[in-house]
């Protein structure tokens, strides 16, 4: 059975490219350089769709709700990238935030190309994981027609979840289906059809733009620090410790020692440096500020 790609952008021959086999290794660089930067633009046209999508997910997630990304080879491991960052950056691990390749975790190291046709095993993935309408599902296929991807969007408007799609394509299927479609054209890639190049970057950007967006709205962020972060290496305590340095000008031993008070939660420790109070009180300002660090502050007047 024939595939229709040839109306795809994704599929379309570069005419600036077609001489890249001739060039020094200096020129290719630079060649690939300027293509990239039609992303951005692209990702501009997008914002409106993204911020739609961004707001619906908060609003998921505030009621319980999980951010289920699914997709298919490149898309499915970025997909993968950005839910497994939540958890160290952001605090927020597999009840708020999870990904699904096709082809399970073997695809994530090697090429499982065939997973992508698997309509049924979308399916019982999202079933495996309880997928409910309380949940928003984020489908990601850079052709906006990958089966796997299809499926998943089709079970989830099915159980009335919320549906994302992200494609690289106009008038995708996948953005027919959807609640919230986004469609980043960035046109004909480097090499024909190699969809790992700018339509992979221009997924990755606008799936930082998602999580991140996402996690500064529900408080997961003081001014641009991440005071949620999970502090489980040496790095990531040193930058609690200049997190709190920076947020609330103490000095370093000063906050070294909050945070030891705080069990290394950053949030708490900022609110005991400016409120001049202790580990358990500190906690129960944020719980009764939904962890939003900038609205205890302001009920104390100290924004």
């Amino acid at each position: 059975m024939k595939v229709d790609l040839d109306t795809l952008e994704t599929e379309q021959r570069n005419s600036r490219t077609m001489e890249i086999d001739t060039l020094s290794t200096l020129e290719m660089v630079r060649l690939i350089n300027r293509e990239d930067q039609a992303v951005i633009d692209a990702i501009e046209r997008a914002t409106p769709q993204i911020a739609a999508a961004i707001d619906a997910i908060v609003l998921r997630l505030q009621k319980g709700g999980r951010l289920i990304y699914v997709g298919a080879g490149t898309s499915g491991r970025l997909g993968v990238l950005d839910a497994s960052e939540c958890l160290p950056t952001f605090g927020v691990g597999e009840e708020s935030v999870l990904a699904l390749i096709a082809g399970g975790d073997r695809a994530l190291r090697h090429p499982v190309e065939a997973a992508e046709d698997q309509e049924d095993a979308a399916i019982a993935d999202l079933a495996a994981v309880a997928l409910s309408g309380n949940d928003i599902l984020c489908a990601i296929a850079s052709s906006g027609r990958t089966p796997y991807a299809l499926s998943a969007l089709q079970y989830a408007k099915h159980l009335g979840a919320a549906t994302i799609s992200l494609a690289s394509v106009s008038e995708s299927k996948i953005g027919k289906i959807a609640d919230y479609p986004i469609e980043v054209i960035v046109g004909a890639e480097v090499i024909t059809g190699s969809t790992r190049m700018k339509a992979g970057s221009a997924q990755k950007m606008v799936l930082n733009m998602l999580s991140t967006g996402t996690m500064v709205k529900l408080g997961k962020v003081y001014q641009n620090l991440m005071v949620d972060l999970r502090a489980t290496n040496q790095k990531l305590i040193e930058r609690a410790r200049q997190m709190v340095v920076m947020a609330t000008g103490i000095d370093y031993d000063k906050a070294s020692q909050l945070l030891e008070a705080a069990d290394y939660h950053v949030k708490s420790a900022i609110v005991m440096a400016l409120l001049a109070v202790d580990y358990q009180r500190a906690t129960q300002l944020l719980a009764a500020h939904q962890g939003v660090v900038r609205a205890v502050l302001a009920e104390a007047d100290l924004t």
